[in-house]
């Protein structure tokens, strides 16, 4: 029987990724991404031409992960708006990693070099295009009832995006996920 076998580059990218978040991009060296991950140089270089690479395909990686969950759970029609907003949450909560920011996207965006656009440009469409599912989630609560009509679905779902990344990092901050939840509970009583 065959063994599926990581490949090198997803090893690359899983080792990678975890030392990017844990000790951040800046600090994290390519000699230590060979040493980690047991992969020569070379390799390395064959599947990247350089950190940045490897850092835009890390974050590309993450955008696709997050974008699939984040669609499916705005599908649910079945589930009032707020349970698919509070899933959202959990999601974010639950699949926080071990990073320094308490968000991924948040930790890479702020270790990305300047210069680094395309990279930079791929994390704030991300952040956009959350807006824009928790707007539509909005409208939608609005339309069956179950938000206050008077509700500025931009104005709102920009601070319940805010308030989920803001509530990330603070909960990482304090070592207490609960803040977020706290967050959310007053978020609730806001809308309706």
């Amino acid at each position: 029987m065959k063994k599926n076998k990581t490949s090198n580059r997803d090893l690359i990218l899983q080792l990678s990724t975890e030392l990017f978040l844990q000790k951040g991009y800046l600090a994290t060296g390519m000699d230590e991404i060979v040493a980690v991950s047991k992969v020569s140089k070379t390799n390395i270089y064959y599947h990247f031409a350089s950190k940045e690479e490897l850092l835009a395909a890390i974050i590309h990686q993450l955008i696709t992960q997050y974008t699939e969950k984040i669609t499916q759970i705005a599908a649910q029609h079945d589930q009032s708006v707020w349970e698919r907003l509070q899933r959202f949450t959990e999601l974010l909560i639950m699949e926080e990693v071990d990073c320094l920011g308490g968000c991924p996207f948040l930790t890479l965006y702020t270790q990305t070099p300047i210069e680094a656009e395309h990279i930079r440009n791929a994390i704030k469409q991300f952040f956009e295009q959350q807006v824009i599912v928790v707007e539509q989630l909005i409208i939608e609560g609005i339309q069956r009832k179950e938000f206050n009509e008077s509700l500025q679905p931009p104005a709102v779902a920009s601070l319940i995006v805010s308030t989920i990344e803001g509530g990330l990092f603070l909960g990482h901050v304090h070592q207490n996920p609960q803040m977020i939840r706290s967050s959310l509970f007053a978020l609730a009583t806001m809308l309706k």
